[in-house]
């Protein structure tokens, strides 16, 4: 499933914020403070892969408004969305009358309880002038066959035949008249058997026919109970991050494995082994062939996972290829990252690189290792890339769209995260004392919401009014923009 748009309600800055549509990448725009993040963190509680929670009034509830507005059931998360081929006919395998469906619905409040919709799911119908004909058919021939038999056994079917005849008038309460019908049509049946009375071919057909219909009809109630379950059994799960903690470049593997052993991780621990799921690497392989003295083994696991992180970083570094080294050092495993193109290739522990490769670098990791084997997962990224050079955050853009099928929903005040070559990724947050947060699917708000989407348009035509050829070369050779290209950015708002 795809998610076509979602819409947040009641939660914190948010009364309202209106329906979002979504993308496959989709960029929200907004001042600080305008509720952005706000809008992630209640579509992530949907279906987090965290598992699902309660959410807290005190909490979540709109600060301006009375705790005795919020209940359990007070809506907090819309969704729509898309099936594909595939999940169409899965549904109407349990549903035959959704084989119409498209779109299917998800929500909740503030309790546990979700609920889901199938839009466009047709009303039950049935043929009544068909279902009058038939059983105005079977009867009498029920009858005829009646009066074949002896006075016991003919006063039994013919009561049968009353019986199937009255259940079979048709009700406005259709699930209830299928009910009294397969009743009536069991009984018949019976009837007839302990009567050795039987039908013609047609007419038996006709009695089939009947009891596929009823039957249907009595089953749909339990079959759109379990429509329903596999829509949400079916929702992709969402993996919201707002955080990457830097990883430390020096770790002691005993004292990793204690903790985990004992349940006492620090943040620093988790995200090693995010590292060592990211590389290839067992901890505890590790530490083994440390008792056993077989460095050989080890340094050779090290360089490995060296090399594959090292294949990862330079794809999506684009800044300069850097190498990364893992060294082991008796229980100690050091994290090295060198330029092998510098005049002077010096390994430099990763705590001593840059704030923005440290970024990078633990984002590549903890994102990749929370993604790996997430499969159709929605991906929530709050503000990424907030530490990164320009064109490095270009690059992490780039990224988002060449190197994940998953759908990514992300906010964003830089410029340099803005989508401009796909507007319709783009939708814009905006705040007011009286609506609270609401989104645009349009290009809309005051000029401080806009100011990235204008700076973006701004440097992408100076982008490409600089590769136009014959067009200012000394000014393009040394890659500065010149002076009357630079001045709409300047003027802007």
């Amino acid at each position: 499933m795809r998610l076509a748009s979602f819409q947040i309600t009641n939660f914190r800055s948010i009364n309202d914020s209106g329906p979002i549509d979504t993308p496959q990448i989709t960029a929200i725009l907004g001042r600080n403070d305008s509720g952005k993040s706000n809008l992630l963190r209640a579509l992530h509680s949907l279906n987090p892969a965290e598992g699902l929670a309660e959410l807290s009034p005190i909490k979540d509830f709109p600060r301006h408004r009375r705790l005795e507005e919020c209940h359990g059931d007070t809506p907090v998360v819309a969704t729509r969305w898309s099936l594909d081929d595939s999940e169409r006919a899965e549904l109407a395998q349990i549903l035959p009358r959704a084989a119409g469906v498209r779109h299917v619905t998800a929500g909740r409040g503030y309790g546990t309880a979700r609920w889901t919709g199938l839009e466009g799911l047709g009303d039950l119908s049935l043929d009544v002038s068909d279902i009058k004909g038939k059983v105005r058919k079977i009867v009498p021939a029920v009858k005829a066959a009646a009066e074949k038999l002896a006075e016991q056994a003919r006063a039994t079917l013919e009561q049968a035949a009353d019986a199937f005849d009255a259940a079979m008038i048709l009700s406005p309460d259709y699930i209830r008249w299928s009910a009294g019908a397969v009743a009536a049509l069991q009984s018949l049946r019976k009837a007839m058997a302990a009567a050795d009375a039987e039908l013609s071919d047609k007419q038996e057909q006709m009695l089939v026919e009947l009891e596929e219909v009823a039957r249907s009809i009595a089953n749909d109630t339990p079959a759109l109970a379990r429509a329903k379950e596999w829509v949400l059994q079916k929702l992709p799960r969402f993996i919201c991050v707002d955080e990457y903690p830097a990883l430390p470049g020096r770790q002691n593997i005993a004292e990793h494995l204690a903790r985990k052993g004992w349940g006492q991780a620090a943040p620093e621990q988790r995200n090693f082994e995010k590292l060592c799921k990211v590389a290839g690497l067992d901890p505890q392989q590790l530490q083994d062939l440390l008792e056993k003295n077989d460095q050989a083994t080890r340094n050779q696991l090290a360089n490995r996972a060296g090399s594959v992180v090292t294949a990862e970083i330079r794809r999506l570094w684009k800044d300069r290829e850097l190498k990364v080294r893992f060294n082991l050092d008796g229980p100690y495993m050091d994290t090295l990252v060198s330029d092998p193109n510098r005049a002077y290739d010096v390994e430099v522990n990763l705590d001593e690189r840059s704030r923005g490769f440290q970024w990078f670098f633990s984002f590549y990791v903890t994102f990749f290792a929370d993604t790996k084997g997430a499969g159709d997962a929605v991906l929530l990224l709050d503000e990424p890339g907030l530490h990164l050079h320009a064109r490095s955050q270009a690059d992490l853009l780039a990224h988002f769209e060449q190197d994940f099928g998953n759908q990514i929903i992300y906010t964003t005040h830089s410029p340099f995260m803005v989508p401009v070559h796909r507007p319709d990724a783009v939708r814009t947050a905006s705040t007011s004392e009286a609506a609270g947060t609401t989104v645009s699917n349009k290009a809309e708000g005051d000029a401080r919401t806009l100011y990235p989407l204008q700076v973006a348009l701004a440097l992408s035509q100076t982008a490409g009014e600089a590769a136009k050829p014959q067009q200012r070369e000394s000014t393009a050779r040394a890659g500065v923009p010149s002076r009357e290209l630079i001045e709409p950015v300047a003027s802007l708002p």
